[in-house]
């Protein structure tokens, strides 16, 4: 009977060596890696739970993120030292991102967005939308760096551009603001591209190219989702009134 078998036995053997078994294993290796990667990733995900606001001196950082945990006004000063907290984005209490509150003195910022970029799922980068149009630079120029790091670029955390201050008659609108800021990243890029080379023929400029090459910047050629919003954390009542920072509540749920 073990005779009878093996003619059975070796065209089995052959059909298992032949071109179409292999072209089936071969797929059913690259699904095992693509889905390998994508746990990967979705787990690097989750692990980073913060979100991070920047901007500089008295942009409303610190305001804005007593609103977000309290709801109350409360007045503020200068931040030396970050400041975190648990926010819950809604009633489900599983749902929750750690709100983190970064310095914005130029002395300080770089080093304290150093420590926290790599668990950043979220970035919110907050504009005083009454002062924008002569700190315009010093935003730019901030939001650059920020935008060039290595960290950020890899992990590519969603970006907030939140236009805060307007219950202000003279602030600026988040469409303007956009367009001002797409035309001085635009300028630093093109002035940071231009930059002398060192001995070796390596760039002694920004650590990464802005944008794409030979188009002018927007921010749709970024590897991250960037949003803008319009908001207020002191609200068009003053201390006594609720803040405007709905915008800002519904793009916290969708990233969190």
């Amino acid at each position: 009977m073990a005779g009878g078998l093996e003619p059975h036995l070796e065209a089995l053997r052959r059909e298992l060596r032949g071109p179409a078994v292999l072209s089936v294993l071969v797929a059913l290796i690259a699904v095992a890696i693509t889905f390998l990667i994508w746990r990967f990733l979705q787990s690097r995900r989750s692990s980073r739970k913060a979100v991070l606001l920047l901007g500089l001196c008295d942009a409303g950082k610190t305001l804005l993120f007593a609103r977000l945990l309290s709801g109350r006004y409360r007045d503020t000063q200068t931040s030396i030292t970050d400041s975190s907290a648990v926010y819950r984005v809604s009633q489900d209490k599983s749902t929750n991102v750690t709100l983190i509150d970064l310095p914005g003195h130029e002395s300080l910022r770089l080093q304290f967005l150093e420590r926290f970029k790599a668990a950043a799922r979220a970035i919110v980068f907050v504009v005083d939308s009454v002062a924008f149009q002569r700190e315009v630079k010093d935003v730019a120029e901030f939001l650059y760096q920020v935008l060039v790091d290595s960290t950020v670029l890899r992990n590519a955390p969603a970006l907030l551009i939140a236009c805060n201050k307007q219950d202000v008659t003279m602030a600026k609108s988040a469409k303007l603001i956009q367009q001002q800021l797409e035309k001085e990243l635009n300028t630093l890029r093109v002035t940071r591209s231009a930059a002398p080379t060192s001995l070796d023929g390596s760039a002694t400029g920004g650590p990464a190219q802005l944008g794409k090459k030979g188009k002018d910047f927007d921010f749709s050629q970024l590897p991250m989702k960037v949003e803008f919003v319009e908001c207020s954390a002191r609200g068009c009542k003053g201390e006594e009134g609720e803040a405007d920072l709905e915008a800002l509540e519904k793009w916290l749920v969708k990233v969190a």
